[in-house]
Parts: C-alpha cells; sequence; structure tokens
C-alpha cells in the first residue's frame, strides 16, 4: 500500500507533511506535491499533518480521483525531492477546497 497526493494540494501545496516524512517520498512540483510510491513506507504519518487533508491511503482515495494514483507515480521521477517544510505560496488558503482544480496542475 501507498499514499497519493490528490487534487486539493493543487495550489495550496503545504508542506507540513514533509517534515514528518521519515523516508523522504514527497517531490515538489510548481504548485503541487506527490509521493512517490515506489518510495512510501504506508507510515501513516503525513495524514494527519496535512492542513487541507489532500493525502489518502491509495484504497481510500477519494471517487474520482483515481487517477491521482497515476499521476503522482509518473511525476515523482520527474520533480526533486523535498525533505524539508517550505512556506505554502500566499494564497494557499483561498485555494483549500476549490473543486476541480486538476486543469491549474503545473508539470
Amino acid at each position: 500500500m501507498t499514499h497519493v497526493v490528490t487534487e486539493n494540494c493543487i495550489k495550496c501545496k503545504y508542506t507540513d507533511c514533509v517534515e514528518v516524512c521519515p523516508v523522504d517520498c514527497f517531490h515538489e512540483g510548481p504548485n503541487m506535491l506527490v509521493i512517490d510510491p515506489e518510495e512510501c513506507i504506508d507510515c501513516t504519518l503525513c495524514v494527519a499533518e496535512c492542513p487541507v487533508e489532500a493525502i489518502f491511503a491509495d484504497s481510500d482515495v477519494p471517487n474520482g480521483q483515481e487517477h491521482l494514483l497515476a499521476l503522482n507515480a509518473e511525476l515523482a521521477p520527474q520533480w526533486p525531492v523535498l525533505d524539508h517544510k517550505i512556506a505554502p505560496p500566499a494564497d494557499a488558503k483561498q485555494w483549500d477546497g476549490v473543486p476541480e482544480k486538476l486543469a491549474m496542475l503545473k508539470r
């Protein structure tokens, strides 16, 4: 099992989850984080730390967001590992809960 970052992370990109990850499985893109499924050890520490509730176990991904499993796996090798907390975007709170943000994903 692995965990997956879902659509609500787009344009929010809080990194509280990164700070608690014991295996550095998070990768940073321009406006989203992803989890490398090959590195994730399913410790669940990141789930509680995400202030926008964007991280789920692969078996618990919300309906309609199952495609994010493949997207995390695709983008993780392309983006650099992030192993420390950074400041979120200035407008992150405005984007929390906004539906259908996938079109805003920057690769």
